[in-house]
């Protein structure tokens, strides 16, 4: 289930704080996005040190009330507005919007001193990386000779830790911050440099599970002057966020992703699919389950091991499934090496099924993660990688499953599953009645990697 971090409205604390300029202009967001910070006071704004999220959401709300003013009391101490600058001496509570956001991109700038170390954390995790990059500040040896920008909690080695350049300004000037934010894959330039290119965020507080879908923007206080301003956020679409998706992130000519991968479908007709082609039809350049339709789709040629792509549109209730190394016949969930659901996880219908059933999961095997679908009637994109007996789900931008069959030991229902150890076999949809959409499938083998 989808963790929706709750935040009372503490930001009346702040008003009087505000000292406003005469001579400095106001925020003026660009076209399409809104102001977060007002440049008079700290309205829309509340205190938060770094604290697991999770553990706010299961309070009270008499207990999560008074923990949100206590924090915001303490914030009230470091915190100004001056001239149209949000400044923090170094010390207290971080700064937190009383909105949570999920896609979204973030412009911000900031202005700090030497030896000082900040942040911006995305969705209550830590954190896009502020701080001195230069041999005095004394952190060179956990990366700051690399430079802010770059998602500094991440693993060690994993993509994203370190930015792709120093970008950073000297101090005493002002430096530009964009942050797209789809799934948990983050984009950052700083300075109009790409530092972060659709890399991975991690969960820092449960690194099993996909960044939070939901949660609020952090400014980070560490030991050092910082100023803010020009804060304006922009929310992300469904629509939006699966074409950033698919082309693989926001970068221009951002290509990657789709290296190897050739199309299955030409958005016309099903040449080259085989199985129940009379249970679907082409609409509008996707392939349709009929209603009342439905079986088993499949291609025509075999795979081992690959990586498929597509994106796909669910009906309220709507329910399907991607047929992973079918054999060409019996119900691919247990003759083939399993079948990856596709369902709508919110409808009431679906309210008491086991968790090895939902969107993503390997049918009656393992369960994946909940919270990360767009709504019915809205094009998701998915990215599914099998290799040997393990199999990886990325939907719209979160990793929802992660896991090896062949540790699998128990089952629905107790019920065997023989195909689950099959090295080959097709690739496609497996159909029960639902006007499920697909469309844009691309595949990719990976005989390297075997």
């Amino acid at each position: 289930m989808r963790i929706v971090i709750v935040y009372l409205v503490a930001s009346l604390m702040f008003t009087s704080i505000g000292l406003r300029s005469a001579t400095a202009e106001e925020p003026k967001a660009p076209e399409g996005f809104t102001v977060l910070f007002n440049g008079k006071d700290l309205a829309g704004w509340h205190g938060m040190p770094h604290f697991d999220p999770r553990e706010l959401a299961a309070m009270g709300e008499p207990q999560r009330k008074m923990k949100i003013n206590e924090w915001t009391a303490d914030a009230r101490q470091h915190w100004t507005v001056q001239n149209h600058e949000l400044i923090n001496d170094g010390h207290g509570a971080y700064m937190t919007t009383d909105r949570d956001f999920g896609d979204m991109e973030l412009l911000i700038e900031y202005k700090t001193v030497a030896k000082a170390d900040s942040g911006i954390y995305l969705r209550a995790t830590p954190q896009v990386q502020i701080w001195d990059f230069t041999k005095e500040g004394g952190k060179w040896e956990i990366g700051a000779d690399k430079g802010s920008g770059g998602l500094w909690n991440n693993s060690p080695g994993a993509p994203g830790k370190d930015p792709l350049v120093l970008a950073d300004k000297p101090f005493g000037e002002w430096n530009k911050v964009r942050i797209v934010q789809v799934g948990s894959r983050t984009t950052v330039y700083l300075n109009d440099k790409l530092v972060v290119n659709h890399a991975v965020m991690e969960n820092f507080w449960d690194r099993s599970a996909p960044l939070l879908g939901r949660g609020p923007i952090q400014l980070q206080t560490h030991g050092g002057e910082i100023r803010w301003r020009n804060i304006y956020v922009r929310e992300i679409s469904a629509a939006e966020a699966v074409k950033i998706l698919a082309n693989g992130g926001p970068a221009a000519g951002s290509t990657a992703a789709s290296t190897g991968f050739k199309p299955l479908f030409d958005g016309k007709s099903l040449e080259g699919w085989a199985g129940a082609v009379d249970g679907y039809q082409v609409v509008d350049g996707s392939v349709r389950c009929k209603q009342g339709g439905g079986g088993v789709l499949h291609t025509k040629d075999e795979y081992g091991d690959f990586a498929a792509r597509f994106e796909f549109k669910l009906p309220p209730g709507g329910n399907n499934g991607l047929a992973i190394r079918y054999p060409g016949q019996g119900d691919t969930a247990y003759v083939g090496m399993c079948e990856l659901q596709i369902l709508d996880n919110e409808s009431p219908q679906y309210a008491k099924l086991d968790a090895r059933q939902y969107h993503g999961s390997a049918y009656g095997m393992a369960a994946a993660k909940r919270g990360f679908l767009h709504k019915p009637g809205e094009w998701n994109f998915q990215e599914v990688t099998i290799k040997g007996s393990t199999i990886k789900v990325e939907l719209n931008g979160s990793m929802i499953l992660d896991t090896d069959l062949a540790k699998i030991t128990e089952y629905l229902g107790n019920s065997p599953h023989p195909g689950k150890t099959r090295t080959s076999g097709y690739f496609g949809f497996a159909g029960h009645g639902d006007a499920v959409e697909f469309r844009n499938i691309s595949i990719r083998r990976i005989e390297s990697e075997k």
